[in-house]
Formats: structure tokens, C-alpha cells, sequence
């Protein structure tokens, strides 16, 4: 099943010089499939318009009522540093170029947002640094 033929037409193809890139809607037929995984769109877009396929970014897509066709989206960036500059840093990360930042725990967030409600001016900015222990 996971070998079961896929088409993928592109449609409203801009060649976007500003920003280094293609852009253009993609339309996945798919007819005895639930869906396509995107690193399978991604290897055949990449063949497609002779591209790495770590400079394809698929996003956006939709499974239509009934299932067997699917439409998103694609850009295809020229280098890694226009990728990296001009893409949003959600889709950085889960194209795995680069790591999310480690957020802290939600009651460390919490205690410090009440022990800035007790300051004013710098001091809050003191407050926000966790206590130091003895």
C-alpha cells in the first residue's frame, strides 16, 4: 500500500528572485492511499525540478473530501543561506536545520511572573533570575 502509485502536479508557479526561491501549489493524487508522507513529496519534487531535496519545504496540505487527492504547498530555495534567512524558524527546525530552544517549566514561569508583580522599574528584571541557593 505504501508503494501504491502518487502523482504530483504543481500548479501558479512563481520563480521569486527576491527571496531566492520557487514557490508553487501542489496537487498529490493518491487514490488507493490515506495520505503521502512529505519526505516521499519532498524526494519527488526534488527530482523533479532537478533541486536537493533539503532545499524543498512542503507545507499547507489538505486531504479533500472523499481522500485519494491532497493540495498543499512547496518552495524550493536555490541555497541553504537564503533557506535559513528567509524561512519562518517553526519550519527550520522541522526540517531539522536547526534545534528548538529549551523552554523552561511552566511553574518556574509562573513564580516568576508573581515575584515580578511585587517589584517595579530594574528590579524586575532581578527578580526574573531564578534565587540563588547558599
Amino acid at each position: 500500500m505504501a508503494d501504491a502509485p502518487v502523482t504530483v502536479r504543481t500548479r501558479k508557479f512563481i520563480t521569486n528572485r527576491l527571496l531566492a526561491r520557487r514557490q508553487f501549489v501542489v496537487d498529490v493524487l493518491h487514490p488507493s492511499r490515506p495520505n503521502v508522507a512529505k519526505a516521499e513529496l519532498q524526494e519527488k519534487l526534488a527530482a523533479l525540478y532537478k533541486a536537493d531535496k533539503n532545499r524543498v519545504i512542503t507545507f499547507g496540505f489538505k486531504t479533500h473530501f472523499g481522500g485519494g487527492r491532497s493540495t498543499g504547498f512547496a518552495l524550493i530555495y536555490d541555497d541553504e543561506a537564503s533557506q535559513r534567512k528567509f524561512e519562518p524558524k517553526y519550519r527550520l527546525i522541522r526540517a531539522g536545520l536547526t534545534t528548538a530552544p529549551t523552554k523552561t517549566s511552566r511553574k518556574l514561569r509562573k513564580e516568576r511572573k508573581n515575584r515580578g508583580k511585587k517589584l517595579r522599574g530594574t528590579k524586575k528584571s532581578k527578580a526574573a533570575e531564578p534565587p540563588k541557593k547558599k
